[in-house]
């Protein structure tokens, strides 16, 4: 639910992200957790020589293309183009990061 706020905070800040409301956000980012737990392993494994010669940066392209992917299934959720995709994804990694640096804050593990 965290990620689903994160990702209407990119849609405010961000004009190439676009949500309809905070129900497709809740699917969206079901979504993406489920794009970036399924198929993005499979398109890491099956680019990794173009990954290794690009020393890591092309799995932006792959988050882009998952979170671009993600905006083609979903109504409430719509991505301008690929360069949106990209910086939205970054965006939206970014504060999914902080939020969860911020809960291991307030809970550390045992």
């Amino acid at each position: 639910m965290l990620c689903a706020g994160a990702l209407l905070l990119v849609a405010q800040v961000y004009s190439g992200v676009q949500l309809q409301s905070f129900t497709a956000a809740l699917i969206a980012a079901l979504v993406l957790g489920l794009f970036n737990t399924v198929l993005r392993p499979v398109l890491i494994v099956l680019t990794l020589p173009i990954t290794v010669v690009t020393l890591g940066l092309f799995l932006f392209v792959i988050h882009a293309v998952t979170f671009w992917a993600a905006s083609g299934l979903l109504d409430g959720f719509a991505v301008a183009g690929f360069e949106a995709a990209l910086i939205g994804s970054v965006l939206y990694s970014l504060l999914c990061v902080v939020i969860d640096s911020a809960l291991e804050q307030l809970f550390p593990p045992h």
